[in-house]
């Protein structure tokens, strides 16, 4: 039993040893420096809740330099930042986080400082994709039972391979730290070193499930259940569409939405400047209405 206890001991160390070479330290808010991952040559991923400035930032490597980066975009939606800087660090080594499960022993390694650390814990959940109330994309539940220390956010979270499972982060969780898996990172990190932030959908309302009529929704391809708009944003793609407040969605492109979330699902099938058919109750009378797909007004998010 105790070498099998002192060989996993071994195996872990040795993971954080690995991992550790690809983990930095960021210098971008007063207190202690928040971590970050070198996810390609010359660029560092991170979380974007312990960026507190856009300039005069640095990172310290594993060797110990610590060398001058500049801010390539951040995303409040994903909680990512991305940095770009000049010097010698390897890139994590990244694994896929769709074979965690419950139970896993893993490893959150972060650099609060010159030196790497570490907490041992275990996968807690896993689910499937999910959107957070910002409106990221995460394409995967990761949650974590460990304590993830002040300035760890930002880090890596690895087994005992060694490998990058992703980026964790203690914001965006709900009161539990979550990991972003890798897919996830990697396809953030591509829009923002392209154009510095994430383009997303936007409508410029907000509504909620109401029950309609069996025999309107019946006569017009709609469920029991239609989108209630209880706010429409001024100036936003729904009040240029003429969509007022108490109208009741039975459609959207064609599909039949009942609640918020398929309206969303509906809304990823789209992009920003496309003009899309709206089927409303209105008054108990079935209008039809057209709505441009806006892009959601860019603004950051501390």
């Amino acid at each position: 039993m105790s070498e099998a206890l002192q060989a996993l001991s071994d195996g872990l160390a040795d993971a954080v040893e690995r991992v550790g070479r690809s983990v930095a330290a960021v210098h971008g808010r007063r207190r202690i420096p928040a971590s970050g991952i070198v996810w390609r040559p010359g660029v560092i991923v991170m979380a974007h809740h312990t960026l507190e400035r856009d300039e005069d930032l640095s990172v310290t490597l594993d060797d110990g330099a610590t060398v001058p980066a500049t801010l390539a975009g951040r995303d409040p939606g994903t909680d990512i930042a991305v940095l770009r800087f000049e010097g010698d660090a390897p890139a994590a080594e990244q694994a896929d986080a769709a074979k965690l499960r419950v139970g896993s022993l893993v490893l959150a390694v972060g650099r609060p400082g010159r030196s790497v650390a570490a907490s041992l814990g275990a996968i807690s959940r896993v689910g499937g994709e999910w959107r957070t109330r910002g409106g990221g994309r995460i394409d995967r539940l990761v949650r974590l039972d460990m304590v993830i220390h002040d300035g760890f956010s930002g880090g890596a979270l690895t087994g005992v391979d060694g490998r990058v499972l992703g980026m964790n982060t203690s914001r965006i969780g709900r009161g539990a730290p979550i990991t972003l898996p890798a897919s996830t990172v990697e396809r953030v990190a591509d829009q923002l070193l392209e154009r510095g932030y994430v383009p997303r959908r936007y409508l410029g309302l907000g509504g909620q499930p109401v029950r309609i009529p069996h025999a309107t929704g019946g006569a017009n391809g709609a469920g029991e259940t239609g989108v209630m708009v209880i706010s429409v944003a001024p100036g936003g793609p729904a009040e240029q569409a003429g969509i007022l407040l108490g109208d009741v969605v039975l459609a959207f492109g064609g599909v039949p939405v009942g609640d918020p979330g398929e309206v969303m699902a509906a809304l990823m099938a789209q992009n920003p400047g496309d003009v899309v058919p709206v089927r409303l109750l209105r008054a108990g009378s079935v209008v039809e209405a057209a709505i441009t797909v806006g892009e959601y007004p860019q603004h950051r998010e501390g």
